[in-house]
C-alpha cells in the first residue's frame, strides 16, 4: 500500500513538473497572450493537460500492455511534429503585426491618396474598398466571413478548447514513449504502471492550469494598465515560438538525423 501511494505521489508531482517544460509554456503562452480572461485562461491549460494526457495513456499505455518498440524515425517524427506546431502558432500569433502595422500608418498618415485602394481590418479580417467608398463604409463590420464563423463556431462552447487541446495531444505525442518506457524500467506491475500514467496526467492538467492561470492574471492586469501591452506579449510570444520550433526542428532533423540516413532517438 505504501509502495502504491509512493508512485501515486511522485506520479503527480512529476506530472505537474513535466508542465514547465519550456516547449509547454512557450506553445499555450501563445494562445493565452490572445486571451484576456483569466477563467478561460485555466481552462486552456486544462484542456492542453487533457489533451496531453489522452495521447500519454493511448501511446504510453500501448507500449506497456504489449511491449511495443518505437522505430527511431517514428520517434523522431512524433517529436519534430511538436517543433512545426510551435512555428505555426508563432506564425498566427505574429499574423497581428500586419495588421497593426498598416493600422499605424494609417493613422500617421491621413493624408494618404484617398483614390487608391483603401485596406482596413475587422480584428482578424483585412479586406479592400475602393475609391468609391473612401469615406464610407458599406457595410456591417461585423458581417464578414471571419466574424461568421466566430459566431457559428462560438454557439459550442468547446470552441475555445479545441487548439489547446490539440496542441497538447501533439505534445503528448513527444512525450510518451520516453514517459512510458521509463515507468517499465522503474515499475515491473502493469496495474501500477497504468496508474502511474494517469496519475501522472491529472499532474501535468493541474500543472498546466496553474501556469496559464499565473500567465491569463499577468495578461489581464497588464491590459488594464496598458492598452497595447497584450498585443506586444503576443508579438513576443509569436516570435519565441517561431524560434524555439526552428530550434527543435534542426535539431530533430539534422542533429538527430531524421532527414539523414542514420536516424538517432534519444529519449528525454
Amino acid at each position: 500500500m505504501i509502495a502504491l501511494l509512493t508512485i501515486v505521489a511522485v506520479g503527480f508531482f512529476l506530472g505537474m513538473r513535466h508542465a514547465t517544460d519550456p516547449d509547454h509554456v512557450i506553445a499555450v503562452g501563445t494562445i493565452v497572450t490572445r486571451e484576456h480572461n483569466v477563467k478561460r485562461s485555466a481552462w486552456i491549460g486544462a484542456a492542453w493537460g487533457l489533451g496531453h494526457t489522452m495521447t500519454i495513456l493511448a501511446v504510453g499505455g500501448a507500449i506497456i500492455l504489449f511491449r511495443i518498440t518505437l522505430p527511431p524515425r517514428l520517434g523522431l517524427a512524433m517529436e519534430l511534429a511538436v517543433g512545426v506546431m510551435l512555428i505555426v502558432l508563432g506564425i498566427r500569433n505574429l499574423s497581428g503585426l500586419f495588421i497593426w502595422s498598416a493600422q499605424k500608418a494609417l493613422a500617421a498618415n491621413p493624408g494618404l491618396d484617398q483614390g487608391a485602394a483603401q485596406y482596413h481590418s475587422h480584428g482578424d479580417y483585412v479586406h479592400v474598398h475602393g475609391e468609391a467608398h473612401a469615406h464610407t463604409h458599406p457595410h456591417d463590420p461585423q458581417h464578414n466571413p471571419i466574424a461568421g464563423l466566430d459566431r457559428w463556431f462560438k454557439q459550442n462552447g468547446l470552441y475555445q478548447l479545441v487548439r489547446p487541446l490539440v496542441v497538447g495531444i501533439v505534445h503528448g505525442l513527444a512525450g510518451s514513449a520516453a514517459i512510458a518506457l521509463l515507468v517499465l524500467s522503474t515499475i515491473n506491475n502493469v496495474r501500477w504502471a497504468l496508474a502511474y500514467l494517469a496519475v501522472f496526467g491529472v499532474g501535468t492538467i493541474l500543472g498546466m492550469m496553474l501556469i496559464t492561470l499565473m500567465l491569463g492574471s499577468t495578461f489581464s492586469y497588464g491590459q488594464k494598465r496598458f492598452a497595447r501591452i497584450g498585443q506586444h506579449f503576443g508579438l513576443a510570444a509569436g516570435v519565441i515560438s517561431i524560434a524555439f520550433g526552428l530550434v527543435i526542428a534542426y535539431e530533430i532533423g539534422f542533429v538527430n538525423g531524421l532527414f539523414s540516413s542514420h536516424a538517432r532517438w534519444v529519449l528525454r
